[in-house]
């Protein structure tokens, strides 16, 4: 016996089948038959190494068919499932027979698609004598196989054919259809799974179990672990599925390894004898689990219903205290959230400010341009919040970008001092006045946020917005009018300036 082998290397991708479903064609071409008088030779070194591989168990031999008919048709399905029903509606076709759930089905009119442990009688009720009958294959994956193996203490069966293989043919025949296979099979409640390995699931068991020869048998069931550390042959430890026996090989009656008679003699004078004790065994165990199960439930069950009434009382009780509970909570984490927020805000406010504040200072001692003194100046007067009034003289060729940084550095307190203003602020190349545009048009976003103020004609009103590299001529202001700076946002630094702690160069 051996264990089962862990999942190995997935095969490389092959070219699918071409419409040819593996059964042998009724006549060949002349050009086929001109190819195979070619291949001759190279067949027949084929057939030999494929002879030494099947007797030394290697693998990699088995695989090579150097015949020109041999193609690889490794077909694709979106399941096991799909492949299963496949590979058995061929069966059919092929043998003549039909499968024992379709025949069981026919006969009482019952629905055989159990999934639990089940025997089935041979033949079928109703079944004529004179019609073939094949396995209850499981339509199930290789996967779901080993799990009923571990989980229902049942037997598996597990066939692997190839159409490529010229003892095939007869073992569909012969084998998979005999009365005493099948019946053996049925009542000792087997689990019986194939499929040809061109299609990927099957190929994937042929690697786990080590099939090189085809037609292919494997017996698994679930045994005890091997203690090899000790003289004893068994261990109380947890059971494994384990490999019982392999069979392959042409199935000449009688003699062939994988006849009927050769594996009906070997199940019931070897196979079951040695694996049905243990079994019996395992399958009481999960019947008396299954009764303790039940009889757990029906106790649990009665225990829930008495106390289900003090269960709602107590539950009624504590549901007003949890709405209170959460109702104070949600407020809580409610007042939480506003303070965190209104803190952040403040914090995001300072820092905004103090930046605000280093750029006034750099923008008087870098951007505000001296008093005009010539004779073509533009004097505008400008009140400021508090009602102070500031007037200043501009040149011609000012921007609006000059007069805006004169009109944010009247917000600064007289306590700080033009000679500790900073001389550099801003990165990069260009002129100050450059830099300061392009800082506010691409990095602060919107310039009136950025300012923090507006600049109105109060008659007619008129907003003069901010525009980078525009002069106070194109704007249209004029010598002698004035302006009214409006805050847009709290501005902490001018709250509270009185009418004198405003900076003015003249009034």
């Amino acid at each position: 016996m051996e264990r089962l082998l862990p999942r190995q290397r997935e095969p490389p991708q092959t070219q699918e089948n071409s419409g040819q479903e593996g059964s042998y064609e009724p006549q060949r071409s002349l050009t086929r038959l001109l190819f195979s008088l070619l291949y001759l030779p190279v067949g027949l070194v084929s057939g030999i190494l494929r002879f030494v591989s099947g007797i030394l168990r290697i693998p990699l031999l088995s695989t090579f068919n150097f015949s020109p008919n041999y193609r690889i048709t490794r077909q694709t399905y979106p399941d096991s499932r799909s492949a299963m029903r496949r590979w058995i509606t061929s069966l059919e076709e092929e043998t003549g027979a039909v499968n024992f759930k379709t025949a069981t089905v026919a006969a009482t009119g019952l629905d055989g698609r159990q999934t639990t442990p089940r025997r089935h009688t041979y033949p079928p009720t109703g079944s004529a004598d004179e019609s073939k009958i094949l396995p209850d294959f499981f339509d199930g994956t290789y996967e779901e196989v080993l799990d009923a193996c571990q989980k229902e203490g049942r037997i598996a069966c597990v066939i692997l054919v190839s159409a490529e293989h010229d003892d095939v043919a007869e073992f569909k025949r012969s084998t998979l259809t005999h009365p005493g296979f099948v019946r053996m099979l049925s009542e000792n409640d087997f689990v019986v799974w194939g499929g040809d390995i061109r299609d990927k699931h099957s190929w994937d068991a042929a690697q786990k179990l080590q099939a090189t020869t085809y037609p292919f048998i494997a017996f698994m069931a679930l045994q005890p672990r091997r203690n090899h550390s000790s003289t004893s042959s068994s261990s109380t430890s947890t059971p494994v599925v384990t490999v019982l026996s392999r069979h392959y090989g042409p199935s000449i009656p009688e003699s062939g390894p994988t006849s009927a008679q050769k594996l009906v003699h070997h199940l019931e004078h070897q196979l079951l004898p040695r694996v049905n004790p243990f079994l019996t065994r395992f399958r009481s165990q999960l019947e008396e689990r299954e009764q303790d199960r039940i009889i757990r439930e029906q106790q649990d069950r009665a225990f829930q219903e008495s106390a289900e009434r003090d269960r709602e009382r107590i539950q009624a009780r504590f549901r007003v205290e949890q709405e209170e509970a959460e109702r104070s909570r949600l407020e809580n984490e409610a007042r939480f959230q506003e303070e965190l927020r209104i803190q952040l805000e403040r914090e995001k406010q300072a820092n905004f400010q103090a930046l605000r504040l280093q750029f006034r200072r750099w923008m008087r001692r870098c951007i505000v341009p001296t008093e005009h003194r010539g004779a073509n100046g533009i004097r505008l007067a400008l009140k400021l919040p508090g009602n102070t009034r500031v007037v200043r003289i501009f040149s011609s060729s000012s921007t609006l970008t000059e007069l805006y940084a004169f009109v944010d550095t009247q917000l600064l307190p007289l306590n700080l001092q033009p000679e500790s203003d900073p001389e550099h602020i801003l990165e990069g190349s260009g002129s100050d006045l450059q830099k300061l545009e392009n800082h506010i048009q691409s990095q602060a976003g919107d310039a009136e946020s950025w300012w923090g103020f507006k600049l109105l004609l109060p008659y007619p009103r008129r907003e003069i917005k901010w525009t980078g590299s525009v002069s106070l001529v194109e704007t249209g202001l004029k010598s002698g009018e004035q302006l009214v700076m409006e805050l847009t946002k709290g501005d902490t630094n001018s709250q509270h300036l009185s009418d004198d702690d405003y900076e003015s160069d003249d009034d």
